[in-house]
Order: C-alpha cells, then sequence, then structure tokens
C-alpha cells in the first residue's frame, strides 16, 4: 500500500480522534489483533522491558490495559509509574507511539472489564502467578482444575485483588505514516499535562 504524503490538516488538532480513525482502519486490514501494542517499562534499576499486549480501553483520558499488578510489568508500573507505547499497523504502513505517566483504572472499571472476560480467562487470573518460575505446566493445570471445582460451572468469580488495569495518560503522542525512499510522515503531539485541553504538534523530519 502506497499512501500520499500526509498533511497536518488530516492529522488535525486532536490526537485521540485521530488515533481512533487509525484504529478503526487497521482493524479493517490487520489479520489479527489490530489493538496489540509493545508496552515499555522500566524497572527500579533503570532496566528497560518491552512486550506485546492489547488495547481494551480509549477514552479522552488515556489508553488502558489490564494486567496481574504481580507480573514483571505489574510491579515495574506500580514502583515506576510511566511508560511508552507502540502500534504497528504493517498493513497500514503507520506506527503511533505514545509516552506518558500511568495511574490505576477505578475499581468500577476493573470490575467491568474482568466480568466481560471469558470464563476460562477469568479463572486464569487467579491460576497464574504471573511472572514467577513455574517447575512444571502440570501444576499450572491443577492449579486451574481445583479453581473451576470451587467456582462450579455457573458460580461467580470475583476479579483477584492483584488483577486490575492502567491507562497511559499521554504526554505525546506521534504519528508516522511511511514514505517513498524512506521519506516518512511523522507529527509530534506534546501537551504541558495530562489535564492540559490543548496540544502542540510538530512535523518532524523522517
Amino acid at each position: 500500500m502506497s499512501r500520499p504524503t500526509l498533511t497536518l490538516d488530516e492529522v488535525g488538532m486532536d490526537p485521540f480522534a485521530t488515533f481512533a480513525t487509525w484504529l478503526k482502519d487497521a482493524s479493517e486490514t490487520e489479520p489479527n489483533d489490530p489493538n496489540a501494542m509493545a508496552l515499555a517499562t522500566v524497572d527500579g534499576a533503570g532496566m528497560p522491558d518491552v512486550r506485546m499486549v492489547l488495547l481494551k480501553g480509549l477514552d479522552a483520558a488515556g489508553f488502558v490495559f489490564y494486567t496481574n499488578f504481580e507480573s514483571a510489568k505489574g510491579e515495574e508500573l506500580l514502583g515506576q509509574p510511566r511508560a511508552g507505547l507502540c502500534f504497528h499497523w504493517k498493513t497500514q504502513r503507520r506506527q503511533v507511539r505514545v509516552r506518558g505517566p500511568v495511574e490505576i483504572v477505578s475499581q468500577d472499571e476493573a470490575d467491568a472489564y474482568y466480568a466481560s472476560r471469558p470464563r476460562g480467562s477469568r479463572i486464569g487470573a487467579w491460576a497464574s502467578d504471573q511472572s514467577r518460575p513455574l517447575t512444571d505446566r502440570s501444576l499450572l493445570e491443577a492449579r486451574i482444575a481445583e479453581l473451576e471445582d470451587r467456582f462450579g460451572p455457573d458460580g461467580e468469580i470475583a476479579r483477584p485483588a492483584r488483577w486490575s488495569g492502567f491507562r497511559v495518560r499521554p504526554l505525546e503522542i506521534e504519528f508516522w505514516q511511511h514514505g517513498t525512499y524512506r521519506l516518512h510522515d511523522r507529527f509530534r503531539f506534546t501537551r504541558a499535562g495530562v489535564d492540559a485541553a490543548t496540544w502542540d504538534v510538530a512535523r518532524l523530519y523522517p
């Protein structure tokens, strides 16, 4: 897919609206998980870490994903509450990068999303000591079987206290679109604070 040069008029002045449009475009062409994003964090020693997660919410406050607080990413975000995101849509030849502080979503938000998950995923949230060493997979499978018996086929499965969500509150959002001869189009939005209503935007060299 080749695209004409991206202009500021096309990008607009609302990066959340532009992101929603690009995500919709990607959902029509990407074969799997257009909401997949690379999540970058750092640990207490400043060592970077990155993994793929799924975007599960987008609103005027930011980008939401869910995890186990006791996982590596959960502990890193609780200790260093800042993150970077990167969405890459190969079929669209587009990329979006996001940087900003993170906050924990409300209990109501976490409960509502958890309740929407498949039953097996809800049991999995109880069963998995995410990111911890597992000597044999049979131990995990035995724990799942035990939990299935405990909750029964129709019993309520409450959200574990260690499982919730984070919201990245962007201070910077960059839109990248492929250009011929690597002369890509890049527009970077920045704002002074997470509650600032207005954004500054600049075109960047490729």
